[in-house]
């Protein structure tokens, strides 16, 4: 006869299913629009800051050049993405079934 072994830890069944290609595809979806909008208010923030330092309103023009740098940068990193992006997708496209 054989006697269980006591004291062992219950080992639990794992679900490996993962979230569905619809939840993958809209968390994508979700976070490029966030990325977009991020450049897009950076540029906003920008645009206005130096309507405001020509009207005089702001005395600041170290701020100015910053966010000016700042929405450059993220548009710089923006288009790069892009860029790599689409070559990812025409490599992908290339391949071999």
């Amino acid at each position: 006869m054989v006697n269980p072994i006591n004291g062992l830890p219950q080992i639990a069944v794992r679900d490996n299913s993962g979230p569905s290609a619809s939840e993958v595809h809209s968390k994508f979806g979700d976070s490029l629009k966030n990325a977009i909008d991020g450049v897009n208010n950076a540029q906003v923030e920008s645009n206005e800051m130096t309507k405001a330092l020509a009207r005089g309103e702001v005395d600041n023009l170290h701020n100015v050049m910053i966010t000016s740098q700042k929405a450059s940068i993220m548009m710089s990193t923006a288009t790069e993405v892009q860029s790599k992006v689409i070559e990812a997708y025409k490599e992908v496209m290339r391949m071999q079934v």
